[in-house]
């Protein structure tokens, strides 16, 4: 099939006949000309709530039927009896009942027929009144679906692939969970939006990587790209657990009890090693990119230390490539939902993207800017396209200083080594701080303070000849803007916001289902640097980003390490450094053994993405600026937390 261009030429969604029809019953206040903006005009108290069994035609849990996942809906009742049908905006998530969805940790909750009268977030309260109808989808193995949770396989995305066939006349679907009474969808026109954060976002690029028809859109928050970068990054583990553990956290008490089998799948397909497995390549969704016909509405917190930037450089740049069109906002919190960090403009965009997408309303948001990044606490720019034109890869080279561990950075290579010992006590914050002094555990390179603004934007990459004394190794790069600022807190427990006690309100309540939410402000920190990139590999991958191999002590050996995607940018009077160094506490596992590394300075280079290219960088460390290397140490965020397995907000949810 052929990709659609990207955001300047938009497909025709109806004809003229049916333009009108949406005009009459979707915006009745539109008199004159085509809808710009769907309107609360249908009952929200009123509406049409049931559920279904959607056929996955899988049998997970090996009990010798095909397995049924459970679908709770909630459609406006006034266009099913006028005879038209409506959209839907579907979140697919296995936290529906043992974790909770949002800030606040919201489940379903049922009346005593068994329909849903609490549907987390807001998107039933909002949208329903507006003529769309919303799903609520249990994962296979998860609240009252038969299955069991695969942690990304195939069970998980067939669990929602088949609802939208279902909704598409393709699948069938059941009044209950063991009966043989069948249910249609006559009340939809099968267009389907996906949205979720984290996991649930995960589920939603998993769909679209299918190519399932009837998908328009997708809205992936804080999503999983390819799972193996959830667990390891070339080899280094980011946990000290598999998805064997995930998925037993969120089965129901029905699937642990038949699921063993499937658990063992899990442990055997992801060993400890970090080798790439068949698990894994079934669960990248980045290689699948070609099938994409949904358009993508990204979001992504630059500073997420759960489901971190490494899943949004690859997965954005191969839907570029394959022609998907996509929107994005880069925020400075870590792991949390935009409805939490820029609500009323949120809703408002999410509004129009979903009027646009799915009711095919020509409201300009198809020809506003691509990016949305956040700059400073609550404070936004934008970007036509991402990243900007302009950009262009520098190849930023590390120097000796006058001191052991304390170099330079700029475009000439440099000459000799620098030594230094793992020390998995230590984080990229001990590093970054103490960026001015020789210290055992790291190397640093700084240039001098910036005459001009310099920004990033995009993926960088780090590539390191290094020598090791052990036969195993693990590699961290950091880039580090160095100089006062105000940024979120994004080391906090809440990543960078504080929920108050106020609540506002987005949509029709119903005496079980509230649409009023708590608010939040931006919860800030004052630093003297902030971490902006980061990325890690097991030295033991340096012939192979697939399997690692023991290291000879002694032996020189030459690996790039891929640094999450990031758009920030380094102020005029600061300094851009790199460090090089061991285990990252907390944010990668140690190796087996205590080892020191000697790196080859002339062999040891940073790619940066850079707005204007060399030339910028070269403006921007020439002449004198005023700025000297700090006496003291350094203050910066807290160190990263031991952070969770679960790809969920703060509480899981």
């Amino acid at each position: 099939m052929p990709k659609r261009t990207r955001f300047t030429i938009w497909r025709p969604l109806a004809t003229a006949a049916t333009a009108a029809l949406m005009a009459t019953f979707l915006a009745p206040t539109a008199a004159h000309g085509a809808p710009r903006e769907s309107r609360p005009v249908h009952s929200y108290d009123n509406a049409v709530r049931e559920a279904v069994w959607v056929d996955t035609g899988l049998d997970g849990d090996g009990d010798g039927r095909t397995d049924r996942v459970a679908v709770d809906i909630v459609r406006p009742r006034e266009p099913a009896q006028q005879g038209r049908k409506v959209p839907v905006i579907m979140d697919a998530s296995p936290y529906y009942s043992c974790c909770g969805r949002g800030n606040e940790s919201q489940k379903k909750t049922y009346d005593a027929d068994g329909d849903v009268v609490q549907m987390p977030l807001f998107y039933d309260n909002y949208f329903v009144p507006r003529g769309y109808a919303f799903v609520g989808v249990d994962l296979a193995g998860t609240n009252r679906s038969d299955g069991c949770v695969d942690v990304g396989g195939r069970s998980d995305i067939q669990s929602a692939k088949a609802v939208v066939d279902w909704l598409n006349g393709r699948a069938k679907a059941y009044t209950t969970r063991t009966g043989t009474v069948s249910a249609k969808a006559t009340w939809t026109n099968g267009r389907t939006g996906m949205i979720g954060k984290s996991w649930d976002g995960t589920i939603a690029n998993g769909v679209a990587a299918t190519g399932v028809e009837g998908l328009e859109t997708i809205v992936p928050i804080s999503a999983i790209s390819s799972w193996y970068d959830y667990y390891f990054t070339k080899g280094a583990p980011l946990y000290n657990s598999g998805p064997d553990w995930l998925s037993n956290y969120v089965n129901s008490p029905d699937a642990r009890a038949k699921c063993a089998a499937v658990q063992q799948k899990l442990v055997d397909g992801a060993p400890r090693t970090g080798d790439w497995t068949p698990l894994w390549t079934e669960r990248d969704y980045v290689r699948a990119t070609s099938k994409v016909r949904a358009s993508v509405f990204l979001i992504h917190g630059m500073q997420d230390l759960n489901v971190r930037m490494q899943h949004v450089g690859p997965w954005w740049d191969a839907l570029a490539k394959n022609g998907v069109e996509r929107k994005i906002w880069l925020s400075q919190t870590g792991h949390v939902d935009p409805f939490d960090f820029r609500r009323a403009e949120w809703v408002d965009t999410l509004h129009r993207w979903f009027d646009h997408e799915l009711l095919g309303y020509d409201n300009g948001i198809d020809r506003e800017p691509m990016a949305d990044i956040e700059r400073h606490p609550d404070q936004w720019v934008t970007a036509k396209v991402w990243p900007p034109r302009g950009t262009d890869t520098v190849r930023l080279k590390p120097a000796r200083g006058t001191q052991p561990g304390v170099g330079t950075l700029g475009l000439r290579t440099g000459k000799g080594t620098e030594t230094f010992t793992d020390d998995p006590r230590h984080s990229e914050t001990d590093w970054a701080s103490a960026i001015d002094s020789p210290t055992p555990d790291k190397a640093g390179f700084v240039t001098g303070p910036l005459t001009r603004d310099l920004r990033l934007s995009g993926s960088s990459e780090v590539t390191v000849t290094a020598t090791p004394t052990t036969s195993t190794a693990h590699l961290s790069a950091v880039l580090v803007d160095l100089g006062p600022d105000t940024i979120r807190d994004y080391a906090d427990a809440a990543e960078g916001i504080t929920t108050l006690p106020d609540r506002t309100c987005w949509g029709a309540s119903t005496s079980g289902d509230s649409a009023c939410f708590k608010e939040t402000r931006a919860k800030t920190a004052d630093v003297d640097y902030t971490i902006v990139s980061r990325g890690w590999a097991d030295l033991g991958n340096h012939a192979s980003d697939l399997k690692g191999v023991p290291l000879t002590p002694g032996k020189p050996y030459t690996i790039t390490l891929d640094l999450a995607a990031t758009d920030h940018v380094v102020p005029a009077g600061h300094r851009l450094a790199l460090i090089v160094a061991g285990t990252d506490r907390d944010l990668i596992d140690p190796p087996a053994d205590t080892l020191t590394l000697t790196l080859d300075l002339s062999r040891t280079s940073a790619r940066v993405p850079l707005v204007g290219g060399t030339a910028a960088f070269a403006r921007a460390t020439s002449g004198t600026a005023t700025g000297t290397p700090a006496s003291e140490p350094l203050d910066g965020v807290e160190a990263p937390r031991t952070v969770q397995r679960v790809p969920g907000p703060r509480t899981a949810g």
